[in-house]
């Protein structure tokens, strides 16, 4: 699924969108966050389609998938 996420240095200043359009993954995340029912997401966004919004959810697991240095 991750694959739906794409990168354009010349769009949404080079951060990560689905499929190229010009929808966030951030502005997705943020819908999630703010508990709007992905019903209703796909619903305000109807060139969204429901494996937009769990690649957005598998690209945020793995870009906090990483290790953390803490220095003593």
């Amino acid at each position: 699924m991750i694959e739906r996420i794409t990168f354009n240095p010349n769009q949404c200043g080079g951060r990560p969108c689905i499929r190229g359009l010009r929808i966030r993954v951030k502005d997705v995340l943020d819908l999630l966050a703010a508990k709007v029912p992905e019903a209703e997401i796909l619903e305000d966004y109807p060139y969204l389609e429901p494996e937009d919004i769990a690649a957005c959810l598998e690209y945020a697991a793995a870009e906090l998938d990483h290790p953390v240095l803490v220095s003593r």
